[in-house]
This record gives C-alpha cells, sequence and structure tokens, in this order.
C-alpha cells in the first residue's frame, strides 16, 4: 500500500496548515491562523476529488483525512474561539479562564462527528450533521471581520455569544441534520438546483460582504439543506 501519493500528501498538507496554525493561535496571530484554515480547505476538497481523478483511494487516504480535519478543523478551530474568550477578560478570575477551555468543547465534538461519518453509511450523498470544515471556515473568518469590520467587534469579542456558538455549533456536527453534499453525479439544473441556488448566494454574499458574509453562508447551508429536506427537492 502506497503512502505518499498525491491526495496522500495533500492531505499531509492539510495536518501541517493545522499544526502550525495552532502554533500561531498560541501566538496571537490569528489572522495567520485563519488563512491556515482556509487553505486546508483547498487542500481537504482537492484531495478527495484527485484520489477519484487518479483512482488513489485508499483506506489509509480515508483514515489520514480524518486525523488531519481532527488537528485543522477540530483543535485549531477551538484555539481561535478560545483565544478570542481570553479576549473578554483581562482578569485572573478562575471562573472566566475555565469558561475560556469551554471553546474545547468543539474539538471534542469534532472528534465525534468525525468517528461518526467514519461508519455512517448513510453519508456517501450527503452529509448528516454540519461538516467540521463549514464549522472551521466560520471560525477561521472571525479574525478577518474583526479586522476588516471593526463594528462587529462587540459580537465577536463577547463571552456569551462565544459560548453560545461553541455549544450551538457542537450540538450540530453530531446532529441528526441532513444536509448538502457537493458531490455532483450530472451537472444538469434538475438534479442540482438546491446546490446552484446556494452557490449563486453564496458568491453575491462574499462579493457584498467579503468575510463578514461566510457565518451568513454557513446558516444559509444550514437552512437550504432543511429546506432540500422538507420539499425535497433534488
Amino acid at each position: 500500500m502506497r503512502l505518499f501519493t498525491i491526495p496522500n500528501l495533500m492531505t499531509c498538507g492539510n495536518l501541517l496548515c493545522g499544526c502550525v496554525g495552532i502554533v500561531f493561535s498560541f501566538r496571537g496571530d490569528l489572522l495567520l491562523s485563519g488563512y491556515l484554515i482556509l487553505f486546508a480547505g483547498i487542500l481537504d476538497f482537492l484531495d478527495g476529488f484527485v484520489a477519484r481523478l487518479l483512482n488513489q483511494s485508499s483506506p489509509i487516504g480515508k483514515e489520514l483525512d480524518s486525523l488531519a480535519d481532527m488537528v485543522t478543523f477540530g483543535v485549531l478551530p477551538s484555539m481561535i474561539i478560545f483565544q478570542l474568550l481570553e479576549r473578554t477578560t483581562t482578569s485572573l478570575d478562575i471562573g472566566a479562564m475555565m469558561l475560556s477551555f469551554s471553546a474545547f468543547i468543539l474539538a471534542v465534538f469534532s472528534g465525534l462527528r468525525l468517528a461518526k461519518f467514519n461508519i455512517d453509511t448513510r453519508q456517501s450523498d450527503s452529509f448528516i450533521g454540519v461538516p467540521t470544515p463549514a464549522n472551521a471556515i466560520l471560525v477561521a473568518a472571525l479574525p478577518f471581520i474583526l479586522r476588516n469590520h471593526p463594528e462587529y467587534e462587540p459580537w465577536i469579542i463577547n463571552q456569551s455569544v462565544l459560548v453560545v456558538y461553541t455549544l450551538l455549533m457542537s450540538y450540530l456536527l453530531i446532529c441528526e441534520l441532513p444536509l448538502l453534499a457537493f458531490k455532483f453525479k450530472t451537472f444538469g439544473w434538475k438534479d442540482n438546483q438546491i446546490k446552484y441556488i446556494f452557490i449563486l448566494l453564496a458568491v453575491i454574499l462574499l462579493f457584498l460582504l467579503k468575510f463578514a458574509a461566510i457565518p451568513l453562508i454557513v446558516a444559509l447551508y444550514i437552512l437550504l439543506s432543511v429546506f432540500q429536506r422538507i420539499f425535497r427537492f433534488h
């Protein structure tokens, strides 16, 4: 069994981004940590595509992918939330310090989500629960929103908001909620109308709001998935 295939090397790049991102989050450089999550997200999308294209899919690739995702899309986003929570208080209050550690609930539930995904045969054509990269990309956007839209700082450097987000997203990671997966079997409108609507709206939101659009796009992704489920669109 070959270890160093092109897809596996891309997955290792994803893992490396996560490790380096954690170091920079410790140093308080959340922007660079965010960039590394976004770059890792591209690698995570491409490794599966390349594996199918080159017929290099393998059991070791699947396991490596989950391990990389745990670090990059589980631990690293938790570190960013932890650092943001640390900024909400300057005191040495033990309660506030312990509350900051609640950020790592996201890492725990990301691990549960990835383990669940690996053994759930229902998730070949759709996701059940929010995928870990979606949560990670949303968290990665927060430092960019703080830099480019300082008017939103009271909503981001906010202990209550961050803790509620952590708990809500932890639940959404493992809940029995069918969500869209962007694996196109065909490219026709009839079979992919909800996907195309999402992509179009996401592009418009990004053009208008830039990084501030990412939380809205993740919310839109969940809402359209629910809409598709209720009305049974393809």
